[in-house]
């Protein structure tokens, strides 16, 4: 009866929740298949083995470069607009992610996953226009049903990758880029279904404070260090698995398929309960079972041999970002008002963007010199300083001066 209360409460969200959710579902299949691919693509392709990663670094690039040109040109323009024009440009990195396997260049392909990654600039906004489209008990409910949508990216993008490889005689994996332009030009038709929030609070005719008063915010600090690293460390491990387990571990395609949407799975499952979880049990609660869920997959990973142990550790690396993940953007909003929602936003994600940029970077160069195994390793000091840092600062964070009380 409780489960169902549960279940029930997201389907009398806003309409802009679910256009929301299914512009997530194909953003993020787009997103996974080149995570899956771009390291595979990759290590045929680059002049170098320790470049096979970068096609998905500069995806993760083209997000930092993205984020905060987005959020200016989405205040001046709208969210609506900003998101239907970023999925009309991902129509056209696909095609010539397509075109670049078929000429067998690297350097396009590149080029192609880089212009995904600035999409991703636009598709980091959801999270915020599902905030700004409910009442603030409905928070965190916003924003697990938008991250849940990525569910389904878990099972799409790699089933897309496999079933469509050689769609239109193609060379292989080219028609699967072809199918995930037909998507995003769906999507950019969906996105019209959107409507632009007004701000309904007190908060919209509040004073607008320089960037600095914002960002020294105890509470605004916590926020973005929980994304940042539950973004870094995530990509960080997730780019070298699919090198990792087929390319150096000769895993088949479809085991390493399927490591992959599992964990593709585990980071936006857990999002169905998250929020309610966040309301029972508190931010701070949440934030350190997903640090602990971290350590926990990196452990485990560090004496992988077989394909259950593997799977076991990315499902628990999943998990673990969508705690962080989600209580970090529940908790930023806390720190502004609506008239620096704008500005705050585009800062907070830049950080975590760079942490991603950084994570997906190292991992290509650190797994052919340092190997599985001490990558994983390389990982822990992060998860643990800030694991220490949430427990040591727990109450100052907790009691800061806010318009919201935090519950922990």
């Amino acid at each position: 009866m409780r489960y169902n209360k549960i279940v029930n409460s997201y389907f009398k969200l806003p309409r802009n929740i679910y256009v929301l959710s299914i512009s997530q579902v194909i953003g993020m299949a787009a997103t996974t298949m080149v995570v899956l691919l771009g390291g595979i693509i990759g290590t045929d392709m680059a002049p170098s083995p320790s470049l096979a990663t970068l096609p998905v670094t500069l995806m993760v690039l083209g997000l930092a470069v993205a984020t905060i040109p987005a959020v200016i040109l989405m205040k001046k323009i709208g969210r609506k607009k900003g998101f239907i024009a970023s999925s009309i440009t991902a129509v056209f990195s696909m095609l010539l992610a397509a075109f670049a396997i078929t000429q067998n260049n690297f350097f396009l392909f590149c080029t192609a996953t880089f212009l995904l990654g600035t999409i991703g600039g636009f598709m980091q906004q959801y999270r915020f226009a599902a905030l700004e489209s409910v009442q603030k008990d409905l928070a965190s409910k916003a924003v697990s049903m938008v991250l849940f949508a990525g569910i389904f990216a878990g099972f799409l993008g790699p089933e897309i990758a496999k079933h469509t490889k050689n769609l239109f005689s193609l060379q292989t994996y080219a028609g699967s880029f072809v199918t995930l332009s037909i998507l995003f030009f769906a999507t950019s038709i969906i996105l019209l279904m959107f409507k632009d929030s007004k701000p309904q609070d007190e908060e919209a005719h509040g004073k607008e404070r320089p960037l600095f008063l914002i960002v020294r915010q105890p509470i605004y600090l916590l926020a973005v260090l929980a994304g940042s690293i539950g973004y870094g460390v995530m990509v960080f491990i997730m780019s070298a698995s699919p090198i990792h387990l087929h390319k150096i571990s000769h895993f088949s395609l479809d085991n390493t398929a399927f490591v992959i949407q599992s964990h593709i799975v585990a980071m936006f499952l857990p999002s169905l309960v998250t929020g309610a979880l966040i309301q029972k049990f508190g931010i701070f609660r949440i934030l350190i079972t997903g640090l602990v869920s971290f350590l926990a997959a990196v452990f485990i990973s560090i004496n992988a041999k077989e394909i259950p142990s593997y799977w076991l550790a990315l499902v628990l690396l999943g998990i673990g970002w969508n705690f962080l993940f989600i209580s970090s953007t529940v908790l930023l909003p806390r720190s502004y008002n609506q008239k620096e929602r704008f500005k705050a936003q585009g800062i907070n994600d830049f950080i975590v963007v760079i942490s991603q940029t950084l994570g997906s970077f190292l991992a290509g160069s650190l797994l052919f010199s340092i190997k599985w195994a001490n990558l994983n390793l390389f990982a822990l000091p992060f998860i643990i300083s800030t694991l220490a840092i949430f427990v040591i600062f727990k109450k100052q964070f907790a009691t800061s001066p806010n318009k919201s009380s935090i519950k922990t």
